[in-house]
């Protein structure tokens, strides 16, 4: 049995991770949801550099943990993938759940699809943070209103600072034990970065017909698929 450290995407806390927490549990193993500094229940921390990267590591040398999965979710990806290599042998694997993924040297800001600019521009706009998505963004998401619901009622503005701060690996990113859970809803395929991860031996492929919240819309198969890969 392994222990995972969950970790939800950008305006997420450990609330979303529940209901895939209890059925990891109920696995047999250990399940931490954990919450980034700046986000829901830790509003009041004030991330400096690397913030988010000291969190998950100090939170696996805080619980003492050995055989580790690190799960990345969405812009958590980014966080986890640098600390997966800082964890050292505690690790046993790192899952990007439809995740973007570190790359040396640049910011999840800097990578953004419609480019760096657009996305300050979005930062601007809420005065140094990354508004949360409104409800008709998350359409063909495969999520019910419900589950819409808890999104927008549990999420927060994202603190700017911790999304235009530089990652930092020391070795490549295709050297670690890696699963990448491609959501289809969210579109048919990697990009590219991802899609050049995977041609490492060490990482492995899974695809999810949900959307881009799976641990909302399909937290059982989620959970499955979390389970399997210490086995991968």
């Amino acid at each position: 049995m392994a222990d995972f450290i969950l970790v939800a995407g950008a305006w997420l806390g450990s609330w979303a991770w529940e209901d895939v927490a209890e059925e990891l549990r109920d696995a047999g193993h250990g399940a931490h949801p954990l919450t980034l500094s700046g986000l829901a229940d830790k509003q009041d921390v004030v991330p400096g550099p690397q913030a988010h990267v000291r969190d998950i590591v100090d939170e696996v040398e805080r619980l003492g943990l050995r055989e580790v999965v690190l799960v990345g979710h969405s812009y958590a990806g980014v966080p986890v993938g640098q600390a997966a290599e800082r964890i050292g042998d505690r690790l046993t694997r790192v899952v990007f759940v439809d995740s973007n993924v570190p790359v040396d040297g640049e910011s999840f800001a800097s990578l953004w699809w419609q480019g760096e600019a657009a996305f300050e521009a979005q930062l601007a706009e809420g005065d140094g943070f990354w508004l949360p998505l409104n409800a008709a963004d998350f359409d063909g998401q495969g999520l019910d209103s419900e589950q819409v619901a808890r999104i927008a009622s549990g999420a927060t503005p994202h603190p700017g600072a911790t999304l235009t701060d530089p990652a930092v690996l020391e070795r490549p990113l295709g050297e670690l034990p890696a699963t990448y859970i491609k959501c289809l809803l969210d579109g048919d395929e990697p990009s590219d970065d991802v899609a050049d991860l995977l041609k490492s031996e060490r990482w492995r492929l899974v695809e999810m017909d949900t959307g881009h919240w799976p641990m909302l819309s399909q937290p059982r198969e989620l959970a499955r698929i979390l389970h399997a890969s210490v086995r991968a």
